[in-house]
């Protein structure tokens, strides 16, 4: 009888090993089996998505086989987290593993937006409703509407998001990433103010904004960022008039179409700084921290006036007299190809 037990634990320890043996080989096929495909798949994981789901899809949609063998080893090797939702780019070349590897890495397929320095809000969200991949939360908000729900009501939208360049996967919506692009505005306006230089004529750091704005729309030329500023900031000391074509231009809204007139300069907006004293009421598009920093650190010096030379730059001068011979050498001289400002360059989008 007990030859009999010792034959059947013997045979039963065989099944069990030669069972082990056998499942360990399928699970070892089933995870070098290369996928499926003949061109790159975006497989989309939706919040609370399931690795044994997602499994049991792929295999209907013919991607993979023996998905079996596959949830049982995600469950008892990787014990990995839950999944990131987005999308996982899977290739032909690809295996089973490697996607499971992906899964437990989270390595989503990011995608980028830029919002470039000297844009309006308008630029902002009209380049927000071109992206397909960021869910549309805000396009039929008014601006209004849109600042109350990130938080910001009552408050303008010009100005007040950071120029960068910001990555978002699948899932993320406008409205997320207007939310980085400002609290990285007040994290940099926040740095930049603490670094200020003494005396300048601003009660808060939206003052300094609202120059820089001014500042980003006059020049692209990195070094004469301060030497702008510190005109303006001269003129406001003095009471002079600030008299800069972008604010006209902003001001005019829809009916600019490309070129000011005499008459342009002479017609009141909030904004025309021709005809107001001081600065305008809000910012007149996003700025970078190079602006900030020059609004906030001006550079010394005696110059009110400057003129566009027709190649980006400009010519400063101390005194009207010095200003007029460099208006009529620069401004009524204009060659075909003359430019207020460097030539845009394209803000491509990448994924």
């Amino acid at each position: 009888m007990l030859r009999k037990i010792l034959v059947l634990l013997e045979c039963g320890v065989l099944l069990a090993a030669l069972l082990v043996v056998v499942a360990a080989w399928q699970q070892q096929r089933a995870l070098e089996q290369p996928l499926h495909l003949n061109d790159e798949l975006l497989l989309e994981v939706p919040a609370g998505a399931t690795p044994g789901g997602l499994l049991n899809r792929l295999q209907a949609e013919g991607v993979i086989d023996n998905a079996f063998w596959l949830r049982l080893y995600w469950r008892f090797n990787l014990r990995a987290p839950a999944l990131h939702s987005g999308e996982y780019r899977l290739l032909p070349e690809q295996t089973a593993q490697d996607v499971l590897n992906l899964w437990r890495r989270g390595e989503v397929v990011q995608y980028s937006m830029t919002l470039v320095e000297g844009w309006n809000f308008r630029q902002v969200r009209a380049a927000l409703a071109r992206q397909e991949r960021l869910q549309q939360r805000l396009a039929d908000l008014s601006d209004d509407e849109l600042m109350e729900r990130l938080g910001l009501g009552g408050q303008n939208p010009e100005g007040r998001f950071f120029p960068d360049t910001y990555r978002f996967v699948r899932g993320m919506s406008d409205e997320d990433l207007l939310r980085q692009a400002n609290a990285r505005l007040e994290s940099v306006l926040a740095e930049e103010w603490q670094q200020r230089a003494e005396g300048l004529p601003y009660r808060e750091p939206y003052d300094a904004l609202i120059m820089a704005s001014m500042i980003e729309k006059e020049t692209g030329v990195p070094e004469e960022r301060g030497e702008i500023a510190g005109v303006f900031v001269r003129r406001l000391r003095i009471g002079m008039r600030l008299q800069t074509d972008p604010t006209v231009i902003y001001g005019m809204g829809e009916r600019y179409k490309g070129r000011i007139t005499r008459a342009d300069l002479r017609t009141p907006t909030p904004y025309n700084t021709y005809t107001i004293d001081g600065m305008p009421p809000t910012p007149i598009a996003m700025v970078g921290r190079e602006a900030i920093h020059a609004a906030l650190n001006p550079r010394e010096g005696k110059s009110l006036y400057f003129v566009a030379r027709g190649d980006g730059s400009h010519v400063f001068s101390n005194s009207l007299a010095e200003h007029n011979r460099a208006v009529r050498e620069y401004q009524l001289k204009r060659r075909a190809d003359y430019r207020s400002s460097p030539a845009p360059s394209a803000a491509a989008e990448t994924e």
